[in-house]
Formats: C-alpha cells, structure tokens, sequence
C-alpha cells in the first residue's frame, strides 16, 4: 500500500523482477490487481472513463519507437488528429523542456528534417529526448520514465535526468529507476522486494533504516 502525493516525483527502485514494470502496468491499466484498488483522485481506477485517463498520462520506454518520417510527426503523431494544431512556438517550447533545444541546430530542416527508419539518423540519448518530447505535448497531468535512461552513456544520462527534472515541474512523475543517479532529487523512494514494497521515504532515510534499500545501493543493483 502505497500513496504517490499530486505534483510530486517518486521514484521506484528494485532488483529485476521486483515488481517495477508490474506497477506501471497496473498504473496504466494494462493489468488489474488480483485484490485491492488502485485509487486516482480517490476514485477507483477501474470505474473511469479509460480513454480519458490514458490521455492524461504521459509515458516514456527504455526504448522508444519512432517512424521514418519528421521530428514534427514523431512528437505530435499520438495527439490522434491535433497534431497539426500544434504550432512551432509550442514545438520551441516543448523542444527546450525535453533537451531537443541542445540538437536542434543539426537539423537541417527543423521539426521537419526526417530522421530515418526507428530514428536512425538520431543518437539514443536524442532518441529518448523525442519521446519525452511526444510525452510532454499531451500536456499530460501524470508522467510515467519507465528505466529511460538505462540505455544510455553517462553524457546522454545526464541530458535525459535534466530533461525529466524540467518535465516533472507541475506533474504527478513516477520513474522507475536503473540507477542510483537517476532518484537523487525525487521527493520519494520507494523499494520493492519481490513483489512486495519493503521501504518508502527519502534517500536519506532509507539509506539509514531500510537493509533492502541499502544493499541495493552499494551492490549498484538499480
């Protein structure tokens, strides 16, 4: 049992096959708890309008899909049909939120340079930065980093935890982390065991009260 307070960053941390994906699944509802509820705004999950609800939630993957086709359709295509709504000034916006900003001078043609099949004219770093871009123009009330940076080098690491830290201002965020360096400044952690939850609170409190959380740090296990 577990609450993740409006507004705020809580990151969930575990060995594989703790749970993690597990709960993000049953976030999303793609799956449904065998027992108990999962509340949003105190209203039981299962009774809203899921449409809706997966509308407000903004989701980045370890491995984010894109199209042969323009940096503009790759963020804006999920808005089913809004996308040409969307202006270059709000594109600018998003674009500097997510880090975009950093490589959009490469682009020969702005938002509307191709990048290739799966986005092989981009690096992985810029790959994730697109996907968080596509996250963010749903204007998403809860965002969802699903180990989004457990591919990436320590320089595009960096770039992706920045573009999170300015994503998740305003927003409900959950991220499920790889590693330490990802839950720093979140304002909670929580620990799973084997499918249970064994420890919540800060850095600074489980690193001092909770052996699970302290073994999986200095083992570099998440």
């Amino acid at each position: 049992n577990f609450t993740i307070p409006a507004g705020k960053t809580v990151a969930i941390v575990g060995e594989s096959g703790a749970g993690k994906s597990t709960i993000v699944k049953a976030i999303l509802r793609a799956q449904d708890p065998d027992s108990g509820q999962i509340k949003i705004d105190g209203n039981d999950l299962r009774v809203l309008d899921l449409k809706h609800f997966r509308e407000s939630i903004g989701l980045v993957d370890q491995d984010v899909s894109l199209f042969d086709q323009t940096i503009r359709y790759n963020i804006t295509y999920g808005l089913n049909g809004r996308g040409a709504t969307i202006s270059d000034q709000e594109l600018h916006h998003i674009a500097e939120m997510s880090c975009i900003d950093r490589f959009f001078h490469r682009l020969e043609k702005g938002f509307d340079t191709l990048i290739g099949e799966r986005g092989v004219k981009l690096s992985g770093g810029e790959r994730q930065r697109v996907g968080i871009a596509r996250a963010l123009v749903k204007e998403p009330e809860i965002l969802i980093f699903d180990e989004a940076t457990s591919n990436l080098d320590s320089e595009n690491e960096s770039l992706i935890r920045e573009s999170i830290k300015k994503a998740s201002k305003g927003r409900t965020t959950v991220i499920i982390a790889h590693r330490f360096s990802t839950i720093r400044e979140v304002d909670k952690v929580l620990v799973f065991d084997k499918g249970s939850l064994v420890g919540e609170g800060t850095h600074e409190e489980l690193a001092r009260s909770c052996p699970e959380y302290q073994r999986l740090v200095k083992n570099q296990l998440f």
